[in-house]
């Protein structure tokens, strides 16, 4: 049986078995084995793909579904009721640990620093590290953290909250491998990325972030959870602005 999808997926992206295989880095014969007689490749291989084509893997190789299923459900670390009930202790654990990416998407994420006074130079020794950080807070002036305001009750105090944390987090934007931009996307979770492990703060209408859950997950490999989130947070990094 053919795989129909991933030729389909081909197609749509206007690329060729060939430019996929140079992509994946293995023998066009090989791709065209995955196509014509719906080999499921290796995993390593498979994300590759997948990422290219900007497509799930699991619709793209169905049978790896219940594998990607439990992997998944394995993620999730705990969940708590209300971002308070995040132990600072973890934040702390977290921030000293990552050594490769911090990644963060808020629209201003302003008690981080009330908690780590501390946390723009700790951004800062992160990138003089070698670590990636990526920041994305929200357009103080734009209609979403507007509208975000009015629904949390706070009106103008959230765009007055996000230029707070601009202003915090200067000492570390002139760091190499510090990089901030504002955003202003429909904002349905804050995501908190430390190398592996994901901090979710689902947000629910009418209530401020704090307010709200908070999902922890560790990356595994062959689960989406995590890379599901990155996905997002990358969706709106790549229309976010420099700031």
């Amino acid at each position: 049986m053919a795989n129909d999808r991933l030729r389909a997926a081909i197609s749509a992206k206007g690329e060729t078995i060939q430019s996929l295989a140079e992509h994946v880095q293995v023998d066009p014969k090989t791709v065209e084995r995955w196509i014509t007689t719906d080999r499921t490749p290796h995993r390593g291989h498979r994300w590759k793909a997948a990422g290219f084509l900007d497509a799930d893997e699991v619709y793209l190789w169905p049978s790896v579904e219940k594998q990607a299923e439990t992997a998944s459900a394995s993620e999730l670390i705990t969940y708590y009721p209300h971002r308070g009930a995040v132990p600072t202790a973890l934040w702390s654990t977290l921030i000293d640990r990552a050594t490769t990416n911090i990644e963060i998407l808020v629209y201003a994420g302003l008690f981080l620093f009330d908690s780590h006074p501390d946390f723009a130079d700790q951004l800062a020794e992160k990138a003089k590290s070698g670590a990636e950080v990526r920041l994305l807070i929200g357009d103080p002036d734009s209609e979403m953290v507007r509208q975000r305001g009015e629904e949390e009750g706070i009106g103008s105090d959230l765009a007055a909250r996000a230029r707070i944390t601009r202003r915090y987090l200067e000492p570390a934007l002139g760091m190499p491998g510090v990089e901030l931009r504002l955003h202003d996307t429909i904002l349905y979770n804050s995501i908190y990325r430390f190398d592996e492990d994901v901090l979710v703060n689902p947000h629910v209408l009418g209530a401020p972030a704090g307010q709200n859950p908070v999902l922890h997950f560790r990356y595994i490999p062959g689960a989406r959870t995590f890379r599901h989130y990155m996905k997002s947070f990358d969706y709106a990094w790549e229309r976010a602005r420099t700031a």
